[in-house]
């Protein structure tokens, strides 16, 4: 827990990163800020969709679509959060000379959506009332 504490400050202090091992080649840094956006863009998906859910789908249950945009929402939070998590994470390791963190968080990702979507097809192929 304190190390989580620890890399949130450094959210919003990134140049005191500088202070860890060596710079890595920049490449491998451009490498890892990719990474993030593209953890950013999956994270507006999730958020889009769970949004998307609730707005275009009315004849939907309320249950069903309170539940389902909010599986989507959450995970979209989520998603962002972890994005900068792991992009300091790997950065940090680079600096240190250290393997690259490895994640669960990708397979949770999945699971949530899988999960969402088989929801999803049973609400299409039951019926959208409820």
């Amino acid at each position: 827990m304190i190390e989580f504490v620890r890399n949130v400050r450094l959210w919003f202090a990134p140049e005191r990163i500088r202070d860890e091992g060596a710079t890595p080649d920049y490449r491998f840094s451009l490498a890892n800020e990719r990474t993030f956006l593209a953890w950013l863009r999956t994270s507006l998906a999730l958020i889009g969709g769970g949004f998307a859910v609730d707005q275009f789908l009315p004849d939907l249950n309320r249950g069903w679509r309170t539940g389902l945009a909010l599986a989507l929402l959450a995970a979209g939070v989520l998603c962002s959060l972890r994005a900068v998590n792991h992009w300091l994470r790997c950065e940090r390791a680079m600096r240190r000379g250290e393997d690259l963190p490895v994640s669960r968080f990708p397979a949770l990702l999945s699971v949530v959506v899988a999960v969402v979507a088989l929801a999803m097809v049973v609400i299409v192929l039951v019926g959208w009332g409820g």
